[in-house]
């Protein structure tokens, strides 16, 4: 398995995109096995009342995951330029800037979140029998932040260079090291819903170790000293470009929270079958996600070459290419969803069957909508490739308001299944926001690259 790079600005978009995604992909695969194997190992081993308690941390858990996905995601848009203009010296002073940023970032979150979790909790109206199983677990993933913080810095300049193999091959090792660790400190060591956390870290820390070996076996990322030395400028331009991703991030996991503090209101049995369908939304938009990827690398890369013509040409192939996966996805959860939603779910068999319904409905509705999400993830993955994340983010803003408005005024309406469709709205908004500023900026770029043109003439 050698670290190798690869150049995007090359060869056909839709081989190119494909290849690179793939292993994203099953990388994904294996990280979402980990999640889904911790809420099994919690569901059938510890019962429903645990299963709820890991629901409940969800989206508290999943806005420090995107606030530092945002951060490093950000820093990743110009590793990709600078690496498609052969600028590897620049290259290295962005990564030791970027590392920098992210060590203090890593502190600012571990002491955010730990005294923010408590508080939060209960503003969601936490139901009080699962509370301090709640806090427990969301204690010790909030204290691994500095973990999560390192792999994810790794990936992306890994991913930024058009490598998408060795994070696979970190996603192998972690998955099965957490599926084993869940095993032994949950049924073995009887450590309860801690055990799943504290598995989940050591399962991020070998990640992580994993890549840093590979990256370091790369010749042109042999960084100095020097490349260490806070430079004001790129600081900034790297704040630029993270920021607005992290805040993205934040904004839609607080209108997550709104969601769950309505789906608290509706009781044990209904977080339960709620949060066994929103394990499986990492399954449902595993190669969106990895498209996104490949699309922020593919446009970085051929921004910073100046092969802009070649970003519209990819565009279109990966649009095709995540449609069609939608498709096959959404016909794959609809056929086989309450086989998969079975292993999360254990107790007596009236609570079986009533977690059972209101899970599959919840999955068939998200599954039915897929490509809408599909769409979401190219367009916005483009517009941040190009470098602009402020759009972006005003998508995310988009997703907040129509997530929120629906999840407080539809199950008024229609009853608790209202809140189903929050998530799909959500997705419909920030689509709206994104397709019209795609079409602007393309714009923009054509303009640009006819004046530049016509003065070269």
């Amino acid at each position: 398995m050698s670290s190798k790079v690869q150049n995007m600005t090359q060869g056909k978009p839709v081989k190119l995109l494909f290849t690179f995604a793939l292993p994203l992909m099953a990388g994904n695969i294996f990280q979402q096995l980990y999640t889904v194997v911790d809420t099994m190992v919690v569901g059938q081993f510890l019962g429903v009342d645990a299963l709820a308690a890991l629901g409940a941390t969800d989206w508290l858990n999943w806005m420090m995951l995107g606030i530092i996905q945002g951060f490093t995601q950000g820093f990743a848009i110009k590793m990709a330029q600078d690496f498609g203009a052969g600028d590897y010296v620049h290259l290295r002073k962005v990564i030791g800037n970027s590392a920098i940023l992210s060590a203090l970032f890593s502190i600012v979150l571990v002491i955010a979140g730990i005294l923010a979790a408590k508080p939060v909790l209960n503003l969601l109206q936490t139901p009080g029998d699962i509370m301090p199983s709640s806090l427990l677990y969301i204690y010790i993933m909030f204290a691994g932040i500095p973990i999560v913080m390192f792999y994810n810095l790794l990936a992306c300049i890994l991913r930024s260079l058009g490598n998408s193999k060795t994070p696979l091959h970190a996603m192998i090792i972690a998955s099965i090291t957490n599926i084993v660790l869940d095993v032994l400190f949950v049924f073995g060591f009887q450590w309860g819903i801690a055990g799943a956390a504290i598995a989940t870290l050591i399962a991020q820390v070998l990640s992580g170790i994993f890549c840093f070996w590979h990256i370091r076996k790369l010749d042109i990322l042999r960084l100095s000293k020097s490349d260490f030395k806070l430079e004001n400028r790129l600081l900034g331009h790297l704040l630029y470009l993270g920021s607005p991703m992290a805040f993205q991030n934040a904004i839609i996991a607080v209108g997550g929270m709104v969601v769950q503090f309505v789906v608290n209101g509706f009781g044990v049995i209904f977080i339960a079958g709620f949060t066994a369908t929103n394990k499986l939304y990492g399954l449902l938009e595993i190669a969106a996600t990895s498209y996104g990827y490949a699309i922020i690398t593919y446009v970085g890369q051929n921004l910073g070459a100046g092969k802009k013509d070649r970003i519209k040409q990819g565009m279109r192939s990966a649009l095709v290419i995540a449609t069609i996966t939608s498709v096959v996805i959404a016909a794959l959860m609809l056929l086989f969803g309450k086989l998969i939603l079975s292993g999360f779910i254990s107790g007596t068999p009236e609570e079986v069957t009533a977690t059972m319904k209101i899970a599959y409905f919840y999955l068939a509705i998200m599954s039915v909508c897929l490509p809408v999400l599909y769409l979401l993830h190219v367009i916005r993955s483009a517009i941040q490739g190009i470098g602009n994340t402020f759009l972006p983010m005003l998508s995310g803003i988009a997703e907040l308001l129509m997530r929120t408005g629906t999840a407080l005024l539809l199950p008024k309406l229609i009853g608790e299944t209202g809140i189903f469709y929050a998530e799909i709205a959500a997705w419909v908004g920030a689509d709206i926001v994104l397709v019209i500023s795609y079409w602007v900026i393309m714009r923009r770029l054509e303009i640009s690259s006819s004046l530049k043109e016509r003065v070269t003439e």
